[in-house]
C-alpha cells in the first residue's frame, strides 16, 4: 500500500458564515487531512443544519464535517468564550455530543481527553457506535466541534489516520 501524504486544510478568511445579524466573523481553523479528502458541498438541508460550515470526505476512509454553534446559546460569555466557562468535558460531551451523531451520547463515550495547544482548551473524545471522534473548543463567540467519523470496515483499516486527523484540528 503506499503511502500518501498529507495535506493541511485552512478555512479561507473570507468564506461567508456567520450565521445571522451581529455575528462576528468565524474565526479561522485548520486540520490536517491525508491526499484523497475532498470538501464536500454543505446543504441547508444537512442534519446539523446552518450550523455545519464545513464537510470533508473520502469514500473509502471515512468523513468529518465541522460545526460552528454561537457560545450565546448555551451562556453569556462575551466574546472571547473558553471551553472551560460552557462547562467539563463531560458536560459538553452531553450537551453536543447528540448534534454531532444525532442521538444520546449515554454509554457511548469510550475516552475523554482535555489538551491545550497555544493556550487554548480542546476536548477530545471517541464514541462508539457510532464510531466518531470529536474535537471540541471555543473561540471567540462560537463552540467548533469537529467531527470525524466512518463505518465500521473505514474505522478499523484506517483508524489511525482518523484519529491523526481529529488530533490536528486547531482554531488559529
Amino acid at each position: 500500500m503506499k503511502k500518501t501524504g498529507w495535506r493541511t486544510y485552512r478555512r479561507p478568511d473570507d468564506k461567508s458564515g456567520g450565521h445571522g445579524v451581529g455575528w462576528s466573523p468565524i474565526i479561522p481553523y485548520k486540520f490536517k487531512v491525508p491526499q484523497g479528502w475532498e470538501e464536500v458541498p454543505v446543504s441547508i438541508a444537512d442534519l446539523g443544519g446552518t450550523e455545519i460550515d464545513l464537510r470533508f470526505g473520502n469514500s473509502k476512509e471515512g468523513r468529518l464535517f465541522v460545526i460552528v454553534a454561537p457560545v450565546l446559546r448555551f451562556a453569556d460569555l462575551g466574546d472571547d468564550a473558553k471551553i472551560e466557562e460552557i462547562g467539563p468535558p463531560e458536560k459538553v460531551i452531553n450537551a453536543f455530543g447528540p448534534e454531532v451523531i444525532g442521538e444520546s451520547v449515554e454509554g457511548k463515550v469510550l475516552s475523554m481527553e482535555v489538551a491545550e495547544h497555544s493556550g487554548r482548551t480542546y476536548y477530545q473524545f471517541e464514541l462508539e457506535p457510532p464510531h466518531c471522534l470529536i474535537t471540541a473548543t471555543a473561540a471567540g463567540n462560537r463552540l467548533y466541534l469537529f467531527s470525524v467519523t466512518a463505518n465500521g470496515l473505514q474505522w478499523k483499516r484506517h483508524y489511525k489516520n482518523l484519529k491523526q486527523i481529529a488530533d490536528s484540528f486547531r482554531v488559529v
